[in-house]
């Protein structure tokens, strides 16, 4: 990619997005559509329409609904149906409007639930996937096979990645849509301004997760659209699993709060472990540069603007 390219990122709205943005302005790509370009996904003609007036050579495809635990069963085709239109409407205008590179992002939970650990891109498509994300997970494996398609059947150039579970600015911080992250940064700040003895913290805090800072994986796609061009999925992540309880203890002292955190076993833990095998990724040469304790102290921090 060279600075005169012009870039499109989809869904520039989002928290990933808009770290793309970012980090596409830091290394001085100066040609990246606006978002106030952003088309509804739902149109197709509509995203035909951007590509036909942009003319992108590089597409980073970031778009589509997601929510947590509590979102994911209350609005499961919502979700499915959203991240369905957004691939289906992006990737074949890229196709035919000629772009030289596409990279589609997708979430760790395209993987089966009972996979080896840490995920490897070899166990894509050998199980069920956790069932409470089961109708985005689809959604996703969709958009990941439509990419796939296109390069068996036209030669496309468009490569897939998948995402460790992301946080950060931009995040969802809402009661009962957010992520784990945002949600406990939302609900230890109000215990501590209200004076709350304790705090719930949903499932048994066993669980554990591969999380990585939103600007870290931008530079990733980045890095990714740079340097691979594999046909198999590539997966982003930084190779630190956290359980929930430790997430939940770091982001208490990041907050400043001082009571105590009550594990609510009555909840869903979703899948038991979640980490990512991203060898290819730091072979390649990637390395991340947001530690778990100041990417929640950054999203703490923005979170305490937008109040």
């Amino acid at each position: 990619m060279n600075a005169d390219a012009r870039i499109y990122v989809a869904g520039g709205n989002t928290p990933i997005g808009a770290a793309l943005h970012r980090r596409l302005g830091e290394l001085e790509y100066r040609r990246v559509v606006s978002v106030d370009d952003e088309p509804d996904f739902h149109n197709r003609d509509a995203v035909a329409r951007l590509f036909d007036r942009t003319r992108p050579a590089y597409v980073f495809v970031a778009g589509g609904r997601t929510a947590g635990i509590g979102g994911n069963q209350r609005f499961p085709a919502d979700l499915m149906l959203d991240n369905l239109l957004v691939a289906t409407s992006v990737i074949p205008a890229a196709w035919h409007s000629g772009v030289t590179k596409l990279l589609y992002l997708a979430s760790s939970c395209v993987y089966p639930k009972q996979a080896p650990q840490p995920f490897r891109t070899e166990s894509l498509w050998t199980g069920p996937v956790e069932s409470t994300s089961a109708a985005y997970a689809t959604a996703k494996l969709a958009g990941i096979a439509l990419c796939h398609a296109y390069r068996r059947e036209q030669g496309a150039p468009f490569i897939t990645a998948i995402a460790a579970d992301a946080y950060g600015p931009g995040d969802d911080f809402s009661p009962e849509d957010s992520h784990v992250v945002g949600a406990l940064i939302r609900r230890m700040h109000e215990a501590r301004e209200q004076g709350l003895a304790s705090v719930e913290v949903w499932g048994s805090g066993g669980p554990q997760r591969e999380f990585v800072y939103v600007d870290d994986l931008a530079d990733a796609c980045v890095f990714a659209m740079r340097h691979y061009d594999g046909a198999e999925p590539l997966n982003l992540g930084t190779g630190v699993v956290t359980s929930i309880a430790e997430l939940a203890a770091g982001i208490r002292e990041v907050v400043g709060y001082r009571g105590e955190l009550r594990f609510d076993r009555t909840k869903p833990d979703g899948m038991p472990f979640k980490g990512l095998d991203s060898t290819r990724l730091r072979v390649m040469g990637w390395k991340g540069r947001w530690s778990l304790r100041d990417g929640l102290q950054s999203t703490y921090e923005w979170f305490l603007k937008q109040r």
